[in-house]
């Protein structure tokens, strides 16, 4: 039998996972990419000197999968993994020394949920009272069944309210994780996804939650490590190019077609963001095909500040009570030479979208001056922000029936993205989930195509859109 011929459209994570499964799998595989670089929605940029992300995409010691695909790609070695669990949370307001407040959430070797009982027994962001209610809404939390569908009907907000839950904790504790897995706060994020965060990366076992970063440029992790990965498989890639339509054939596969080109496929994975899936398809080959709009777009801002000095030691910080959510030391993966290089990642941002860079980056400044004494001392050489406007879905109850599988009701099409109905946040583990199962329901589905033409003979193909 010929080996199957698989189009893989989009070329981010999603899509560099699917192309690499159809390849080592034996398929003859084209990947096409609309930009002239792989990494979709983790990428970089060059500015003067340096190399600035698009965004913080950091990872859990729980994403398995998305390690698995660094290792595949032979970039492993180039990001950081704490030994354990150890975040700054720094608050505006002064203690007695007339210094910021600052607590840790910090895990031990202990078993879960103990792993994480001494820092919030200590954390000072929350008064006594909050703090010795924790447990109910852990334990809560452990109880809870990610599979019933009617978590998708309330906010995570309402759920933690029900467990006892004050505005306080839920700002101080609560949203400091789930803004930047979800994008978005409790308040407006689906508890089925939130609890997906919680009972994955915290209550599943003690390291679930040691954090991970890039030490290079996005770019040089996903993009040029992929694109060499993709051409020892055997892939072709080609970038700046555009799948616009695809149609299926009566004797079984499908017709790919580009600006000015057009290519036979007997499978096909489609890994564009969910606004873009409706165009390329046949109507009615996904789940709620009509309403994949209804998804929404939840937005990423990234002020990144050029400074004269170096401000803080520590490699990543959150903050409380501040516009200022999690701040990272990107000086060395930007290639700056002398002094500090900060990237302020703020989620769930659409309220920022209208406002102008410049006033962004000023109040950034302004609050990292009342959080790092030593940032007062600083000048800011350079500013930079970047606005993802369509960072991930909005993850709103309600989105979870939305979200299609990877299977599509045509045999040898698939549907990869973080938007895919994976369990998992819009994240890269959630992306890297997603074009694993693509792969698998394509080939499924292109052998079956190819057995079935093998059989057929020659004559007459039809298109049929």
């Amino acid at each position: 039998m010929n080996r199957p011929r698989v189009v893989v459209a989009g070329g981010g994570l999603a899509g560099i996972t699917a192309a690499l499964e159809c390849a080592d799998a034996g398929a003859h595989v084209t990947l096409v990419e609309k930009r002239t670089g792989l990494g979709g929605l983790t990428r970089s940029f060059r500015h003067g000197d340096l190399w600035l992300d698009n965004g913080q995409h950091v990872f859990l010691r729980c994403c398995t999968e998305y390690l698995s695909l660094l290792y595949r790609i032979g970039a492993a070695d180039e990001v950081e993994l704490q030994d354990r669990l150890d975040i700054p949370v720094v608050s505006p307001a002064r203690n007695a020394g007339g210094q910021p407040v600052i607590g840790n959430l910090r895990r031990s070797g202990w078993p879960v949920p103990l792993h994480l009982a001494g820092s919030l027994v200590r954390y000072p962001h929350l008064g006594i009272a909050d703090r010795l209610k924790l447990g109910r809404a852990v334990l809560g939390l452990s109880r809870l069944r990610l599979d019933d569908p009617a978590l998708d009907l309330h906010t995570f907000a309402s759920w933690l309210r029900a467990h006892h839950q004050s505005d306080a904790a839920i700002t101080a504790l609560w949203d400091l994780i789930t803004v930047p897995t979800v994008n978005l706060p409790a308040a407006q994020a689906s508890l089925t996804m939130a609890a997906k965060v919680f009972k994955t990366g915290l209550l599943s076992e003690s390291s679930a939650a040691d954090i991970g970063w890039s030490r290079v440029p996005l770019g040089r992790l996903h993009g040029e490590r992929a694109a060499a990965a993709l051409e020892g498989a055997g892939v072709e890639v080609r970038t700046g190019e555009r799948v616009r339509q695809i149609r299926t054939r009566v004797r079984g596969g499908f017709e790919v077609l580009g600006d000015g080109w057009s290519a036979d496929a007997d499978g096909v994975v489609v890994a564009v963001p969910h606004d873009e899936v409706g165009a390329l398809l046949p109507q009615g080959s996904v789940r709620a095909q009509e309403r994949l709009g209804d998804l929404g777009t939840s937005a990423v801002v990234d002020v990144h500040l050029v400074l004269d000095r170096r401000v803080t030691e520590w490699p990543v910080m959150s903050a409380v009570g501040s516009t200022v959510q999690w701040v990272f030391d990107r000086t060395s993966s930007s290639g700056l030479t002398s002094g500090q290089l900060l990237a302020v990642s703020l989620s769930a941002a659409d309220a920022l979208l209208p406002r102008r860079p410049e006033d962004i980056a000023s109040e950034v400044q302004a609050e990292l001056a009342r959080l790092l004494p030593s940032f007062s001392r600083a000048r800011v050489v350079d500013s930079v922000v970047t606005k993802e406007r369509h960072a991930t879905f909005k993850a709103v109850p309600g989105t979870a029936a939305l979200r299609p599988p990877a299977a599509t009701s045509l045999p040898g099409l698939a549907v990869a993205g973080a938007w895919t109905d994976t369990g998992w946040p819009a994240t890269m583990e959630g992306a890297v989930r997603s074009g694993t199962a693509a792969a698998r329901a394509c080939l499924a589905g292109a052998g079956r195509a190819l057995r079935d033409r093998s059989l057929a003979g020659a004559g007459h193909e039809e298109e049929v859109a």
